[in-house]
């Protein structure tokens, strides 16, 4: 009787901790089923959190109007993090089970990443303004085990990741976006671009203020430390010459 309890509890943490690894139920036992069982049974799809944060699988993912020319190109990793009774658990997005749908109009265009069975989502919308593109409206959801609860989240009327017309936006540091008081996406790295795709393929990357600050603050820091030593330097030299020229009138 204890090995069993000890058995159900041994598969109740794989459920937890390796991803694809769910329940089934086998002559009154519990024994973990993959995913491509769960598939084969009819089972649906679930996203498997995990207790730690680890660095997302970067995907490329494109939209395409009709006439087969990319209107939306993004190349990140992505990480959907669920806040549940003040802990924190994580999931990252796998690029080869995603599917990518949308659409491509003159002034907004779509990019969605789907999830198999909608397990988990996350859709921008780009709007095309004057001389710039933006992304206006990001939304998200994932339904997870073993916490058998929806979470979502919106960001609307916003004007990320804002760019000039024919420029990809870049940024290597982390971009940590709250979508709900339950639901944060992170993104890391990410490359984007909408609308004006020069045969298809990215412009000229313009860096955010993230990347730029960690780039020229050293520089500045490194730069003020030389002026310093300088004025201590020249300072040094002034004072000695003057005590030299008083020791001379004595």
């Amino acid at each position: 009787m204890l090995k069993a309890h000890r058995g159900g509890w041994c598969l109740f943490f794989l459920a937890a901790v390796i991803p694809g690894v769910h329940f089934q139920s086998t002559n009154g036992s519990i024994q973990p089923a993959l995913d491509s069982e769960l598939h084969a049974k009819g089972r649906i799809y679930r996203p498997v959190l995990q207790p730690s944060e680890a660095t997302p699988q970067i995907g490329k993912y494109v939209r395409k109007d009709p006439q087969g020319k990319p209107c939306i190109r993004i190349s990140m990793g992505a990480e959907f993090l669920v806040t549940e009774n003040k802990k924190t658990w994580y999931f990252d997005l796998d690029p080869s089970r995603v599917e990518v749908t949308g659409y491509c109009g003159k002034e907004e265009a779509v990019l969605s990443l789907t999830l198999p069975d909608n397990g988990a989502s996350l859709q921008f919308k780009f709007k095309k303004e004057k001389n710039v593109f933006y992304v206006i409206e990001m939304n998200a959801h994932l339904s997870p085990m073993p916490v058998y609860k929806t979470y979502k989240g919106v960001l609307a009327h916003e004007k990320l990741f804002k760019t000039a017309n024919g420029r990809s936006f870049t940024c290597k540091s982390e971009n940590l976006l709250l979508m709900s008081s339950e639901l944060k996406i992170k993104l890391v790295p990410v490359k984007m671009q909408a609308f004006d795709l020069s045969h298809g393929q990215y412009g000229k990357e313009v860096e955010c203020w993230a990347d730029y600050n960690k780039r020229i603050i050293p520089i500045v820091i490194g730069a003020a430390v030389v002026c310093l030593i300088l004025i201590i330097v020249m300072s040094f030299l002034v004072v000695r010459d003057r005590r030299r020229d008083g020791y001379e009138r004595i």
